[in-house]
């Protein structure tokens, strides 16, 4: 095998290996309200569904509402194979805009981080 071959088998087995590891991280797969939504009625919990299950003790979010004021939060809790983070909404949600910062570390031990909103009307 030419050494161009060699190079050419090594970067590309370099490559496919950084590509798994990107997968091996808890990404946000959907969310309840769903990213972006505009809900009727306000929700009294938010379910954030990962791709990986979290290590609960160090994932979290925290949600600010239309005048950049934190919304209470009760305790989360795991379920549906711990790739679900449940949160209790404490607060009442008035209509208008609310951003979720959310903060998670997989059980394999990555951890990832994101934004997203969502409109009470």
């Amino acid at each position: 095998m030419s050494n161009t071959k060699k190079i050419f088998v090594i970067a590309a087995a370099v490559g496919f290996a950084s590509v798994g590891q990107a997968f091996a991280h808890a990404h946000l797969k959907a969310s309840v309200p769903a990213a972006d939504s505009s809900v009727q009625q306000a929700p009294s919990e938010l379910d954030l569904t990962f791709t990986e299950a979290l290590n609960l003790k160090f994932s979290g979010i925290k949600v600010t509402g239309p005048t950049k004021a934190e919304v209470k939060t009760g305790t989360a809790s795991l379920m549906d194979g711990d790739t679900v983070l449940m949160v209790p909404v404490t607060d009442k949600l008035t209509p208008g805009t609310y951003t979720v910062d959310w903060h998670a570390l997989s059980t394999d031990g990555h951890k990832t981080d994101g934004t997203y909103s969502f409109t009470v009307k």
